[in-house]
């Protein structure tokens, strides 16, 4: 994995700014196919969550091992990447922190706690806010005002949102809930525009290093018992099935965490952070797909409806 990374990379340096548009088009379809795959690991991170939180786990707890177990994955991979560049290291290292501090221990303890509160399918329509954030932040940045197309491709996406997780349908949700969901949208924000923003670091690099740091601060304020660490041993009902504890964290380790954030910055650069927010969008049609497989409820019309609009709002963003 860490050669076609670097391989990428060296091919990426490489291809001169007027390339031609297909050599643009593969490596724009390439990263949507990429992007998809992170959002689909990032969608079963709820169900496994939910379930560990239902057995007693607190949101700190969950967190700490998903973070310190992705972590001990990419660390090899991303010492070998940046083997030789320490100093591009060095120069990434503000950035570093910041995607470990908020996009990775913030975003996921925000979410994490959402969720304690409120339905996985609210929670993630707070957090996916982030995409108006994403579009905010690049007017900001570049002071080019979003054309009309991504207007029209975002009011599209949101619409989709809420028509997949039927909102209208469901109780006011609890005031801290909201609070945590909107944290988790500032985190996820920092998330695509730090992963788009590389400065040449290697996706494997950020995505690692990011995660150590996540995990130190987040095992430094639950030491300082500042983030509640409560561990159990009962067994997990994920689809139905009594599951023992340790496989929901593997799953939340390699699938949800190691995997999602790895595919996830590698679809960034390649997509940069507006288009890669609003193909995350996708993350709600997986969540929906997982709980019909895992808990047999298969997607009302309405929601069928609002995955067309997502996809249309993905397209529009893309063109």
């Amino acid at each position: 994995m860490t050669r076609a990374l670097t391989t990428s990379d060296v091919r990426t340096s490489s291809i001169p700014a007027a390339a031609p548009t297909p050599a643009r088009g593969g490596r724009l379809d390439a990263g949507l196919l990429i992007a998809l795959a992170s959002a689909a690991a990032f969608g079963t991170s709820g169900p496994f969550s939910k379930a560990l939180l239902d057995s007693g786990w607190s949101p700190g707890a969950i967190v700490l091992l998903r973070v310190s177990g992705a972590a001990l994955l990419l660390l090899g991979p991303a010492l070998r990447a940046v083997r030789g560049r320490w100093s591009l290291v060095r120069s990434q290292a503000r950035p570093i922190v910041v995607f470990g501090l908020a996009a990775v221990a913030g975003c996921q303890v925000a979410y994490v706690n959402a969720i304690g509160y409120l339905s996985v399918g609210v929670a993630l329509l707070l957090e996916y806010l982030a995409v108006v954030l994403v579009a905010l932040w690049a007017w900001f940045r570049t002071g080019l005002a979003p054309s009309l197309l991504t207007w029209a491709g975002m009011a599209a996406a949101v619409a989709g949102l809420v028509l997949v997780l039927d909102v209208a349908g469901t109780a006011a949700p609890a005031p801290v809930g909201v609070a945590w969901g909107l944290l988790a949208a500032v985190g996820l924000t920092v998330y695509f525009v730090t992963a788009a923003d590389h400065g040449g670091l290697p996706p494997v690099a950020l995505a690692a290093f990011g995660m150590v740091t996540g995990a130190v601060a987040l095992g430094v304020l639950g030491l300082a018992g500042l983030l509640p660490m409560t561990f159990s041993t009962a067994l997990v009902s994920v689809g139905g099935l009594a599951l023992p504890a340790w496989s929901a964290v593997l799953e939340l380790v390699v699938v949800a965490a190691a995997l999602a954030y790895l595919l996830g910055t590698v679809a960034a650069r390649r997509l940069g952070s507006k288009v890669a927010s609003f193909v995350g969008l996708t993350e709600v049609l997986f969540t929906v797909l997982f709980a019909w497989l895992l808990l047999g409820q298969l997607p009302a019309p309405i929601q069928l409806a609002g995955g067309v609009l997502i996809i249309i709002g993905v397209l529009a963003v893309r063109r």
